[in-house]
């Protein structure tokens, strides 16, 4: 159930770190750098440039495996995300990269150029150039999962703790070999998400997170969360900028304080990024950055798993119930020998809704197709007509507050069931 008129403190919003200013800024950033900023990109090209061309970029490590001599390797085709690193190649993606680097530690070249050297380091030692190839003992698509975007094209992925059942959790979590698995398998998953990014001017280069924190009931999440901890910290020192939001629903009321203790842990760029969201207030939060129609259903929204009646450019249109009013939608039909189909989705509970149909025929009937009844989510439905008229959709909205309902239609022909039982 989304947002009501009427919150309680179970279902308020967890208070967060705004990060308008830190989005401002980089926005800005992206259509007029600042001079300071130009200075530390150029410098920081400079400094690579000589360390690949030396081949001293991986090198002074503790760990003597991943030290590289000239005789051993050439850093020159040297790559981060399919992206070459030296400069002098005028690669477009190169800055990019370089920049998110750059923003995660505040522009500071020489902070900058070690993070991109243990990034590159680590990379090495973890062999992540094969995870993507890599298979695992257990099945994770239903726990982690990549479905559709936001409105700014940014990949969506999914991360659902309710997945998890007493056997997967302990078939995940119950050895540190599978802990190590667990570990391999979410930087694989990263790693497919970053295969849908695009790395110039302009492009698409980061991602939007969310993840669903409702949980099975009696399940205990110790060690979910202690290595979930290990994820973020691995993320964040090796994926700068690479997560647009991280967006946190069905939140708990312990998460809260779990998050307070988890923040020492990230830095106050990646913190802003953090917005946690309780159940009553989901379907309003994603809305802000999703479109209807690319929201899934369980989240009130309006897609469906392979969904036959309507398509991804579907789009919904917005009808504004004011306190009190009451509004209708109505389609048309003025060929008989069609099924309509419709989606609605419901931001707020205290409202009613029916359906009916009314034909163009006076000495016609109303066909009332659905009784009027409180709703929240999403409603599908469908109505075959048989002679011109129109379908209406009537909301009430009984609340103090104003509501949105998202809908879309269709007709399509069709063929009466009992023509066919009679052929």
């Amino acid at each position: 159930m989304v947002n009501g008129n009427k919150v309680s403190p179970v279902d308020e919003e967890i208070p967060r770190e705004s990060s308008d200013d830190k989005d401002q800024e980089d926005a800005a950033a992206q259509v007029e750098p600042k001079p300071w900023k130009k200075k530390a990109l150029l410098e920081l090209r400079s400094k690579l440039e000589d360390a690949i061309l030396g081949n001293t970029l991986l090198n002074d490590h503790p760990s003597t495996e991943c030290e590289v001599s000239p005789e051993t390797e050439n850093l020159e085709d040297i790559s981060l995300w399919g992206i070459p690193l030296l400069p002098s190649k005028g690669h477009e993606g190169t800055d990019v990269i370089l920049l998110k680097f750059l923003k995660a530690q505040d522009y500071k070249v020489s902070e900058t150029f070690e993070m991109l050297r243990k990034t590159l380091i680590w990379r090495k030692e973890f062999k992540t150039e094969g995870i993507l190839e890599e298979n695992f003992d257990f099945e994770f698509d239903h726990v982690l999962y990549t479905n559709s975007t936001d409105k700014e094209g940014h990949p969506l992925c999914y991360n659902i703790c309710g997945a998890f059942d007493n056997e997967l959790y302990e078939k995940t979590f119950g050895t540190e070999k599978n802990c190590e698995e667990f570990l391999r398998l979410s930087v694989q998953f990263m790693e497919k998400g970053i295969q849908k990014l695009d790395f110039k001017d302009g492009g698409v280069d980061s991602m939007v997170q969310i993840t669903d924190m409702r949980i099975s009931q009696g399940l205990a999440m110790k060690e979910l969360h202690g290595n979930y901890k290990k994820v973020v910290s691995l993320f964040q020192e090796n994926y700068p900028d690479i997560i647009f939001k991280s967006i946190f629903i069905n939140v708990p009321f312990w998460c809260y304080a779990y998050h307070k203790m988890f923040s020492r842990f990230i830095t106050k760029r990646a913190k802003a990024k953090f917005i946690f969201v309780r159940r009553s207030r989901v379907s309003k939060t994603l809305l802000k950055f999703i479109a209807p129609e690319n929201i899934p259903i369980q989240y009130g929204g309006l897609k469906r798993e392979n969904d036959d009646e309507f398509a991804p450019e579907d789009g919904a249109s917005e009808l504004v119930v004011k306190s009190g009013a009451i509004e209708s939608i109505e389609i048309p039909v003025e060929e008989p020998g069609v099924t309509v189909i419709w989606d609605l989705m419901f931001v707020g509970r205290d409202m009613s809704y029916r359906e009916e149909f009314i034909p163009d025929d006076e000495c016609s009937y109303t066909v009332l197709i659905k009784k009027e009844k409180k709703v929240g989510g999403s409603v599908r439905n469908s109505f075959y007509i048989n002679e011109p008229g129109r379908v209406l959709l009537t909301v009430d909205n009984g609340s103090y507050k104003k509501k949105k309902v998202y809908y879309r239609f269709k007709a399509k022909p069709t063929v009466p069931i009992y023509l066919l039982t009679n052929s």
